[in-house]
């Protein structure tokens, strides 16, 4: 997907819900080196409020206010965690406990800056989940934010022992090749080398839910990558 060619899942006068492509920054960094996705949305619009962050490598909805009173509706639910957050991973490995919850204080790491840890004097944080799909080198994992920490769903999944897939930071980074699930995996004849199925963070933020000020529901979706479904569907032929 091309970066300024975004997808919108919802829009009114209040907000709008993009889904995110992997590797795009939500807000500018420090450095401002590359293009982020507020700064798309304020050529668009003119005027945008940001109400919450993706990592840069996770993919998937997101929301921005149009309106300060908007904004500050937003910024108070997602502070009151009155918004439903809901992400979809593929881990290694398959949890034992099918559904369960990590209940695992955050801090920032002591010596890796840019890391976050499991450490008893963090931030208390939430996360529950429940394995969707599941062989015994890969799963499917749909997981619930109780809380928001930074990269609380991949600092977690680590916990227990089944870090995301391609997640240089708590995982091994390498990319998901074919040839690690399909046992008579052939090169094809015009390819040097095998192309990876998915070569970034396997993380995407499939469904936020929530009370608009109308008081009505709200549930917005971003479908699951077509690389995750593609992954998904070898996974269950070579099971």
């Amino acid at each position: 997907m091309a970066k300024n060619n975004l997808t919108i899942v919802f829009e009114n006068d209040d907000f709008v819900a993009v889904n995110k492509p992997a590797g795009l920054l939500t807000i500018p960094d420090r450095e401002q080196s590359e293009r982020s996705l507020k700064e798309i949305l304020l050529n668009k619009y003119g005027s945008i409020f940001t109400v919450h962050r993706l990592d840069k490598d996770t993919s998937g909805l997101i929301l921005f206010a149009k309106n300060e009173t908007a904004h500050k509706y937003f910024s108070r639910l997602f502070e009151e965690r009155k918004i439903e957050k809901h992400y979809l991973g593929i881990v290694h490995g398959s949890p034992e406990n099918k559904t369960g919850s990590i209940d695992a204080p955050i801090a920032e790491h002591a010596v890796n800056k840019g890391m976050m840890t499991v450490n008893r004097n963090g931030k208390p944080s939430l996360t529950s989940y429940e394995v969707l799909d599941a062989n015994q080198a890969y799963s499917l994992v749909s997981f619930q934010l109780h809380t928001g920490r930074t990269h609380q769903i991949r600092v977690h999944s680590k916990n227990i022992g089944h870090p995301l897939a391609c997640d240089p930071l708590y995982g091994d980074g390498k990319p998901l090749l074919l040839s690690s699930i399909k046992k008579k995996f052939k090169l094809s004849k015009h390819d040097e080398e095998e192309r990876p199925m998915i070569s970034r963070l396997a993380l995407h933020s499939y469904k936020l839910a929530f009370i608009n000020e109308q008081d009505e529901r709200v549930e917005l979706v971003a479908e699951m990558p077509k690389e995750f479904r593609a992954f998904m569907q070898q996974l269950k032929k070579n099971k």
